[in-house]
C-alpha cells in the first residue's frame, strides 16, 4: 500500500491509500453522537482526524454523512440532543479496533456504534461518494413539549392533565345561589 498525496480524499485534505491489485476488505459503518454544543469547525475536525485514522491504517472512507442536531431517544450522558455522524469506509479488523480507541478517547463523542456491512469488498471497486451535510431537527423548546404533553397548551381538555369533570362536580355547580347562602346560616 502507498499513500498517494495527490488524491486528497472526498470532502477532506487527508490523501487516500493506493491498494494492491487483488486487495481485499471490510465494509463498515459508524455512526457516533457528538455533544450538541460543540461548534461546527470542532465537529469537521474531528471528522477529519477519524477520516485520517481511517486512511493511515489503510482503509478508505467511503462516505461521510452529517446527520446534524437530533434530539436522541434517551439522555446521553446528561445530553438530550446530539449530533448524528456516520461514516462508510473499508477497512480490517484491527483498523476498526484503532478508529473505535480514537472515539474513546476523544472527550466530544458521547456514543457509537460499528456495524459490519460486507465481506471481501474490492477497494478498487468502490467509489468514494461525496460527503453529506443534514439540516436536522428543529430546536423545539423543552417547556412547549412538556405543556403540550400534560395539556396546558389549550386544546379542548379542561383542567390539568386534561381530565373533563365529572357528572357530581356538574350537578354541584348548577345549586342556586340561595341555597348556599341558607345552608351557611
Amino acid at each position: 500500500m502507498q499513500t498517494d498525496p495527490t488524491t486528497p480524499a472526498a470532502g477532506g485534505t487527508t490523501p487516500q491509500v493506493q491498494h494492491p491489485a487483488g486487495t481485499r476488505l471490510r465494509e463498515y459503518e459508524t455512526i457516533f453522537l457528538i455533544r450538541p454544543d460543540l461548534a461546527e469547525d470542532l465537529i469537521e475536525k474531528t471528522v477529519e482526524r477519524l477520516r485520517g485514522v481511517v486512511t493511515r491504517d489503510g482503509g478508505k472512507v467511503i462516505k461521510v454523512i452529517n446527520m446534524g442536531k437530533k434530539k436522541t431517544a434517551f439522555e446521553v450522558k446528561k445530553h438530550p440532543r446530539a449530533v448524528f455522524i456516520q461514516i462508510h469506509y473499508l477497512g480490517d479488523s484491527k483498523m476498526v479496533a484503532e478508529f473505535e480507541r480514537n472515539l474513546r478517547m476523544t472527550d466530544d463523542v458521547l456514543k457509537y456504534q460499528s456495524v459490519k456491512l460486507s465481506e471481501n469488498v474490492d477497494p478498487g471497486t468502490r467509489a468514494i461518494e461525496p460527503d453529506v451535510k443534514l439540516p436536522g431537527d428543529p430546536e423545539v423548546p423543552a417547556h412547549a413539549a412538556h405543556e403540550e404533553r400534560v395539556g396546558f397548551a389549550g386544546g379542548d381538555r379542561e383542567g390539568f392533565g386534561g381530565r373533563d369533570r365529572s357528572p357530581r362536580d356538574a350537578a354541584e355547580r348548577d345549586i342556586p345561589d340561595e341555597a348556599d347562602a341558607a345552608d351557611v346560616e
